[in-house]
């Protein structure tokens, strides 16, 4: 499939998406999301493929919100309508990926940018990076599960402060807060992705894709986490993985996963 507003690479199975709108600071329009949608389907059917990174063309943005002109003058239908679809096809469906996402989040995350990165199951940043979710001084709040996943992530009362002043926190801030999990410059922003993908990428990918699942249960509702760890658990006993790690460390031996 040919993108217009991004590049996808896939290299010794790390995939790679970068949002690629420099002149608009990669700027999510509704074009963007389709086309995000169609890369991580694509890289997460590929076997072959056991992470993946997404970042944002050049040093001054991830993504540094939506397109606000798509949508400034749509109704409240068209709004509820926006956010929905847009959670269904990109936000909750990365987060729900069985394949493990790593957001590099270099310069600015504003608005659907954070939400994006707050998708992704953890975040790395530059030390330049900027991020914040500043709806509320346009009149709206954020739709891209922002108001959900920014509580989870740094708590209720930090979360309700930036959503409410519309502000902006660095990125020593954003680790403090738990938001992001490393800060470096800019230029160490792609190795140490590559780092952690590689020890990532030593492990099994069937259990990494169940554990992921046992996670995000913790954090649905009428859903009993617990519940679904002994069931995502119980399941690992059948994979081909399992008794290859086993067997490997009773051999003392490095596994070598079918991922099966």
């Amino acid at each position: 499939m040919n993108f217009e507003n991004i590049l996808v690479d896939n290299n010794n199975g790390l995939g790679t998406i970068t949002i690629n709108r420099p002149k608009k600071l990669n700027a999510l329009n509704k074009a963007t999301i389709e086309e995000l949608h169609h890369a991580f389907k694509n890289l997460n059917e590929d076997k072959s493929v056991k992470v993946i990174l997404i970042t944002g063309s050049g040093e001054k943005a991830f993504v540094a919100g939506a397109d606000i002109s798509e949508f400034a003058h749509f109704s409240v239908q068209d709004g509820g309508k926006l956010a929905a679809k847009g959670q269904e096809i990109l936000f909750d469906f990365v987060e729900n990926l069985s394949t493990p996402v790593i957001a590099l989040v270099n310069g600015f995350a504003l608005g659907g940018g954070l939400e994006l990165a707050m998708a992704c199951h953890f975040r790395i940043a530059s030390d330049n990076a900027k991020m914040g979710l500043p709806e509320t001084s346009l009149g709206v709040i954020p739709g891209y599960g922002g108001t959900q996943r920014l509580p989870q992530l740094i708590g209720k009362g930090k979360a309700m402060e930036l959503i409410m002043t519309a502000g902006m926190i660095s990125a020593d801030e954003a680790k403090e807060y738990g938001l992001v999990n490393y800060v470096v410059t800019p230029e160490d922003l792609f190795p140490l992705a590559e780092r952690l993908a590689g020890k990532i990428m030593r492990n099994s990918s069937v259990a990494i894709s169940k554990a992921i699942n046992a996670v995000n249960a913790n954090f649905k509702d009428g859903v009993n986490g617990f519940n679904t760890e002994i069931e995502q658990f119980g399941a690992c006993f059948g994979t081909a993985d399992f008794k290859e790690g086993t067997t490997a460390f009773l051999e003392k031996r490095k596994a070598t996963f079918p991922n099966k």
